[in-house]
């Protein structure tokens, strides 16, 4: 599946839990009660779920998946995890645990 349709489709599972569509740094994005909880960059779609919870260690343990650097300077958000296309597969789950830790 293509990632934005596959974006689109995440993002029509969790608007029934507040999750709506917008954009941080000119990316489309996941966000609830104001703040961005998942930003597509390219072919990954990046993650906040908080540095050194045990969704953040698993998903840095993914083929591919490493911090998310938005800006491309070597300057990662130490709470965001960008994860492949090639791990597409993983992203609804993610994006659910992302929104959770976010809205609890």
């Amino acid at each position: 599946m293509d990632v934005q349709e596959l974006f689109d489709d995440i993002a029509a599972d969790l608007a029934q839990r507040g999750a709506i569509a917008g954009a941080m740094f000119g990316k489309r994005a996941l966000k609830a009660n104001g703040k961005a909880f998942a930003c597509l960059k390219d072919d990954a779609l990046a993650f906040r779920l908080g540095a050194g919870t045990p969704a953040h260690t698993d998903a840095l343990k993914l083929p591919g998946a490493t911090l998310f650097d938005p800006s491309g300077k070597d300057r990662p958000f130490k709470d965001w995890v960008a994860v492949p296309a090639a791990q597409q597969s993983q992203w609804g789950r993610l994006a659910r645990t992302a929104l959770t830790s976010l809205t609890s």
